[in-house]
């Protein structure tokens, strides 16, 4: 009898084959004919080209082409509609205008990718240089506009009689007011940005890491001047995205648009350089909180500002406020403001918890403030000022355990041995602190379709066009199809990663595995229904004639009137090249409820009182996430949030040069991110209570199939979500100094030891 996969700890169907190499990511990939394309990017942030000299380049060995703006021969286009959203809204090399230091200005195509980056180093360009706009403070804020989700960015929530937000602060009896600063950061996932583009006929055929192959593809078409159904993006192995891979950047047209001119096969491979300015960065941000509550922490009002960068490239921007202040905590007076700021720097796109990271930075370590304000333990202050219902709107939350995550990490971590005394408990040159914090993430419905095979050898092929980026999710495809068919792991083939398949869901905003594992229990019922149908009326079938209701499906057989038979022999019997079954959602969840994850943060760390260096010791996370659909995944992504918000807190900046607009440490030698000596054993726990509400009822609890909704949410970025501000506040128990400035680096906290 085969047990269901769901929830245990499974093994990624993929692994295999990442480990020994055999899986093709995207550079790997090999054509007839291949050219390789190099880029040339700008040294100045803004202004004019006025001179390119390519004859150099022209001349060097192996050189096919060069492109240079204002370039007429690539025939690229403006990208409308939806899939402008996930574009950058200028076309590369058409102008001769430079909009940030970085920006491609000309593109060399060789036979060899060594032929084609030599030749780019002998292009040599002339610029009418004007000074960039480079400071959040120093330019105009207007307002951000409504989030990609459609929800204003700003609100603004008062009780009955109170005049003002600041008139609701002025009447409390404890006021906390604090200004975050936070720089910029990258993605710099493990694989660069690569894409090869081969035409045939006025088709093509992308090979590129996306996150959102379905836009990614539309969005290709329009830039190329091409129809939808003529591109065909193929991403099955990704290494890694956290947000980078949401855009169509410039690369996947410029070599799309180059192989088309040549007539042959063209492969772009970004250097890690490039991809610090073409592929996307968290905005730097400034953050103004102002919490106020009466003498024992219940909060009266609550003010969130923030003020971020806006690229004259892109058409979005961050409001770290709106997906976090607005939905934490119960307060009558609430004030959610998002400003922006438009900057001369490169593009800026979501990066894992786009705009709860930064967001529960500031709360969090406001609500740490506060703590300290009334003497009220952190934990207990947030217990106090728990929301039953979404604070903004009022609505119900389809499902939460926050409380639990409180009273469970504290239990787990030893939170009540803590003193609350900063510089307390000290072992020689180390000072030590502990520290918590919320975690909150929505959890959004995401149009998706699934496809699901029956095959006459007793195996089934669970098919859906979402991109797995090293998250798990071709597993959770697998996992789902065979605890929606009942029959064991071993016999389900998971198929994504092509644009041809069902419009997978997008691997953005933990939304993946909620939007697609409905789907494929849905299609498995389906398919098991047409099973029986094609049993009953079927003359090669033993139960030709048959009611439908005289058969039963359970783990693969079909039972009825004293026979058993697998699907597979079924479909062998009557000469049936298999079943297949289609479902698909529009993505909208139940507007009567809130859909949130949830979580809490609990952390220890020590800080050399010489030096200020910062260490994190211990890490405990509980997390309200849904059902578990793989826990050995789920605990993998758990733990690399945390990662993430290490880096966020300690280490993770890019220096903004304000004079020349130069993002100054773009390589991985001088941009710092967390490595194993930065990370202590993460204890990480998953309450594993289904939402009944997010991915609805399915089945009617007959059979094996469709009896419950497995109620999974989303995780990959619940666990940054407020992990640098758990650190934070730990570094200021350990030596009672406040940074308010992330990354907390040893300079910030040197002087003051």
């Amino acid at each position: 009898m085969s047990r269901s996969p769901v929830g245990r700890e499974t093994e990624r169907v993929d692994g295999r084959l990442k480990v020994t190499g055999a899986a093709e990511y995207s550079g790997d990939y090999r054509a007839t004919g291949l050219a390789h394309a190099h880029l040339v990017t700008s040294t100045v942030a803004r202004g004019t080209i006025t001179r390119i000299d390519t004859a150099a380049a022209l001349a060097a060995p192996g050189v096919l082409r060069v492109y240079a703006a204002p370039e007429p021969r690539l025939n690229l286009y403006e990208v409308t509609g939806q899939a402008a959203a996930f574009v950058e809204n200028y076309i590369p090399l058409r102008s001769a205008e430079v909009l940030f230091h970085g920006q491609t200005v000309a593109m060399v195509v060789a036979e060899t990718p060594e032929q084609a980056r030599d030749a780019a180093a002998l292009v040599t360009v002339a610029y009418d240089v004007r000074p960039p706009r480079t400071s959040l403070a120093d330019e105009p804020h207007v307002p951000a506009g409504p989030a990609i989700s459609g929800a204003p960015s700003s609100l603004n929530i008062l009780a009955p009689g109170v005049g003002s937000i600041d008139a609701a602060l002025a009447a409390s009896a404890v006021v906390v007011e604090a200004e975050y600063h936070q720089h910029i950061q990258h993605h710099v996932a493990m694989e660069p940005h690569a894409v090869l583009a081969v035409w045939d006929g006025d088709q093509v055929k992308i090979h590129a890491g996306a996150q959102i192959p379905a836009a990614y593809a539309l969005g290709t078409a329009q830039r190329l001047g091409v129809l939808p159904q003529d591109v065909r993006l193929i991403t099955r192995y990704v290494g890694g995205g956290f947000g980078a891979r949401v855009v169509l950047w410039s690369d996947t047209p410029l070599a799309a648009a180059a192989a088309r001119e040549l007539g042959r096969p063209v492969r772009l491979v970004l250097t890690r350089e490039q991809m610090f300015t073409l592929t996307g960065h968290r905005s730097h941000l400034t953050q103004t909180v102002r919490l106020g509550a009466s003498r024992d922490g219940v909060l009266n009002a609550v003010s969130h500002r923030s003020v971020a960068e806006r690229p004259p490239t892109m058409a979005t921007t961050m409001t770290p406020a709106h997906s976090t202040t607005d939905a934490l905590y119960r307060t009558p007076n609430l004030h959610v403001d998002a400003q922006v700021a438009v900057l001369d720097l490169p593009g800026t796109r979501a990066m894992r918890g786009p705009n709860e990271a930064p967001g529960a930075f500031a709360l969090e370590t406001a609500m740490d403030e506060l703590a300290v304000a009334t003497g009220v333990d952190p934990v207990e202050l947030r217990l106090r000022n728990h929301a039953t219902t979404h604070p903004a709107t009022g609505l119900p939350w389809s499902s939460k355990h926050l409380e639990e995550c409180y009273r469970l990490g504290a239990e787990r971590f030893g939170w009540s041995a803590r003193s609350a005394t900063p510089r307390a408990r000290v072992d020689g040159q180390w000072l030590y602190g502990t520290g918590m914090a919320t975690a909150i993430y929505p959890a959004h419905r995401r149009p998706a379709a699934v496809r699901v095979r029956l095959l006459g050898d007793d195996t089934a092929v669970v098919s859906t066009g979402m991109s797995d980026l090293g998250t798990g999710g071709a597993t959770v495809v697998a996992i789902s199809g065979a605890d929606a068919l009942g029959i064991p792991l071993t016999r389900v083939t998971s198929e994504i990663g092509d644009t041809l398949l069902p419009q997978g869901a997008p691997a953005v905003g933990s939304s993946a595995t909620h939007a697609t594992v409905p789907l494929i229990v849905n299609a498995a019922r389906d398919a098991i229904t047409e099973l029986k149908r094609l049993a009953v009326s079927d003359a090669r079938s033993p139960w030709h004639g048959s009611d439908v209701e005289d058969l039963r499906y359970e783990r693969g057989i079909l039972h009825g009137q004293g026979r058993s038979m697998t699907f597979g022999r079924l479909l062998a019997t009557v000469g049936s090249p298999g079943i297949t079954t289609r479902a698909e959602s529009a993505g909208a969840a139940d507007p009567g409820y809130v859909h949130h994850s949830f979580g809490a943060h609990f952390c220890e760390v020590r800080v050399n009182r010489f030096t200020g260096e910062s260490r994190v010791t211990r890490f405990t996370t509980v997390a309200d996430v849904g059902r578990i659909i793989n826990a050995r995944a789920a605990r993998s992504q758990l733990v690399g949030g945390v990662i993430f918000g290490i880096g966020h807190a300690l280490l993770e900046e890019n220096h903004l040069e304000l004079d020349t607009g130069r993002l100054a440490n773009s390589t991985l030698a001088d941009y710092l991110v967390p490595v194993n000596a930065d990370v202590p054993d993460i204890d990480v726990i998953m309450l594993d209570h289904p939402d009944p509400v997010l991915t609805g009822p399915l089945g009617d609890g007959s059979d094996d199939v469709g009896t419950r909704s497995l109620g999974a949410r989303g995780l990959g970025e619940i666990g940054t979500v407020g992990s640098a501000a758990a650190i934070g506040n730990a570094v200021f128990n350990a030596t009672g100094v406040r940074v308010r400035d992330v990354p907390i680096t040893p300079d910030k906290l040197v002087e003051h030891l």
